[in-house]
């Protein structure tokens, strides 16, 4: 096995740090975040709880006219579909204003569900370590801390098994465009090399958010299947559209993954839009 990477992205008590600031968001990128700050308190008032942001911008790693700005509000009651418009008309008058973006991704959720016990390990981490307080109280606050463990793992990962079936239906609806595929290479590469990063993050240690770095730690433990996650690493920044990059994800990395990842850690438990 080659020698991973040392571990980093934990703090000294060795619990995940937060990734992101507002301190880290570059120059370029801050007329974009304080408009939405306005936009959102005027669209939503009263029902928003808090708002926080993700991803490269708060990172400090976007690049202009390339990355989007990520989004993630919670409401004080679940979201309903007015919510999920206002969320959209925002994201398209920021996306069309301001260039140094390429689209904005917004999730809604209740607060209540961000601060349930079944959320706990999967979107209460998500907003405790990779969200960035924008507006409201910082739910982080009302969440434990959290190790880079199996626990984790499995809770934020272990479902890949359950999404395939959706993954192929996504594939045939995208069968004669590449325009229309190339957004589904991106986003399954993204979703797989995170998977396989998590994988072996208990046995790792730490955390980290880049694409490419997650790769590599995984590789280190899986030598038979690193050129393929690298590769997908690459198709997450620069997406193709080639159909046969979306079949081996679904045809050969991914069931293995899951297969994998369900020995591992075992399989996260299910969600309430899963179904029956």
């Amino acid at each position: 096995m080659t020698e991973p990477a040392p571990p980093k992205g934990l703090d000294d008590r060795g619990h995940i740090a937060r990734e992101g600031s507002l301190a880290r968001v570059p120059h370029a990128f801050r007329p974009v975040v304080a408009a939405a700050r306005e936009r959102l308190l005027d669209a939503f008032g009263a029902r928003l709880d808090s708002a926080y942001l993700y991803g490269s911008i708060p990172r400090g790693t976007a690049r202009v006219g390339r990355s989007d700005l990520d989004l993630l509000l919670a409401l004080r009651q679940e979201p309903a579909d007015a919510d999920r418009q206002a969320a959209r008309a925002v994201g398209e008058a920021l996306d069309k204003e301001f260039p140094q973006i390429d689209g904005v991704g917004t999730l809604l959720f209740g607060r209540a569900r961000l601060l349930s016990d079944l959320e706990r390990y999967d979107l209460g981490w998500f907003v405790a370590c990779l969200c960035t307080p924008l507006l409201g109280d910082d739910l982080a606050a009302f969440l434990p801390r959290y190790r880079p463990d199996s626990l984790l793992a499995r809770e934020t990962n272990g479902d890949l098994a359950r999404l395939l079936p959706r993954w192929r239906e996504r594939i045939a609806g995208a069968a004669g465009s590449e325009e229309a595929r190339r957004p589904l290479v991106r986003f399954m590469s993204r979703h797989l090399v995170r998977t396989g990063f998590t994988l072996v993050m208990p046995r790792w240690n730490g955390w980290t958010s880049d694409l490419r770095e997650m790769a590599e730690v995984f590789g280190a433990y899986y030598p038979g299947r690193a050129g393929q996650l690298r590769t997908a690493a690459e198709y997450g920044h620069e997406p193709v559209g080639d159909p046969d990059v979306l079949r081996s994800y679904v045809d050969d990395l991914g069931p293995w993954l899951a297969e994998e990842y369900a020995r591992v850690h075992g399989v996260k438990a299910p969600r309430p839009e899963d179904g029956p």
